[in-house]
């Protein structure tokens, strides 16, 4: 992953190596309007199947969504999600940028990002965990019986 594009950070944190990349980033207001924000994105292959987008606002809250790593990863090269969640690129051809749009309640934002680090970012999260491995580790006897416990029961 490189670091050398305007806008770009990519660090890698111990101990496990797990990517993060910042990104600087538009949320689009109307045809002519604007707003630069910055975008961290974190990927933990204990959590294989999301990856964590925070917003950082200027003068704002921190905004966190968490999105499907194979969803996005999808919508840089094509429309991907429904719902509260769809990113798609916004010049097929070239493949530049892309958009997400992200939806809750009455509420929606749109937001253009840029896409070769993030493709470069993407590629290096599918090193450390490939796709369809994401539920490999995973102990089933385990969630299964965390799924079947009662919530409201105490633990000895």
């Amino acid at each position: 992953m490189s670091g050398n594009q305007p806008g770009v950070q990519a660090s890698r944190t111990a101990p496990y190596d797990v990517p993060e990349l910042t990104l600087d980033i538009e949320r689009v207001l109307d045809v002519s309007a604007r707003q630069a924000i910055r975008a961290e994105f974190r990927f933990d292959p204990e959590s294989p199947l999301i990856v964590c987008v925070e917003f950082l606002i200027e003068n704002g809250p921190c905004v966190l969504w968490r999105i499907g790593r194979d969803l996005l990863q999808q919508g840089l090269y094509s429309m991907s999600g429904l719902g509260d969640v769809q990113i798609w690129p916004t010049h097929p051809e070239d493949r530049a940028t892309a958009r997400l749009q992200l939806a809750s309640g009455d509420m929606a934002a749109l937001f253009e990002l840029p896409v070769p680090p993030l493709v470069e970012w993407l590629e290096y999260t599918y090193e450390l965990v490939p796709a369809g491995q994401e539920l490999a580790e995973l102990d089933w006897d385990i969630a299964t019986a965390d799924l079947l416990q009662d919530p409201t029961a105490q633990a000895d």
